[in-house]
């Protein structure tokens, strides 16, 4: 199974957008989204600061601010064949 983590805050268009594409995407593969939402935690957001959508996968920071379905897709199936 291929972890995701999504790093967001409220109001932030960015972080819909890429939550639109990982949700579009996620279901093609064998994977699970955690989104936590860094907006009121100090230690989140003195480490992502205003640098959101942070998305890691499997434990490592993959996409930050934007990622398109393909950059998505082509990462992803890189994980389910690792």
């Amino acid at each position: 199974m291929i972890e995701l983590i999504l790093y967001t805050r409220n109001d932030c268009e960015l972080c819909r957008e890429m939550e639109e594409v990982i949700a579009a995407e996620l279901p093609k593969f064998d994977a699970q989204l955690r989104r936590i939402e860094i907006d009121g935690d100090a230690d989140l957001e003195a480490r992502f600061g205003i640098e959101v959508p942070v998305l890691f996968v499997n434990d490592r920071k993959a996409f930050k601010y934007r990622c398109t379905p393909a950059e998505l897709r082509i990462r992803l199936a890189r994980e389910a064949r690792s």
